[in-house]
């Protein structure tokens, strides 16, 4: 392999937890804040993708 196409692979003890943010109510919260019934809440949304709906035109 040369260089462009060396694979990068960290272990576990390498990686660090990613915080995940939302906008709530006008205002921007760590998901990690939420309690247990919103923190369900959030895991349960689905993406929206608009040229599904026909509005990417």
């Amino acid at each position: 392999m040369d260089k462009k196409e060396e694979k990068i692979e960290l272990k576990d003890i390498e990686r660090q937890p990613c915080e995940v943010w939302t906008r709530v109510m006008g205002y921007h919260r760590p998901v990690s804040s939420f309690n247990t019934g919103k923190k369900g809440e959030f895991y349960e949304r689905k993406c929206f993708v608009e040229s599904k709906c026909g509005l990417g035109k």
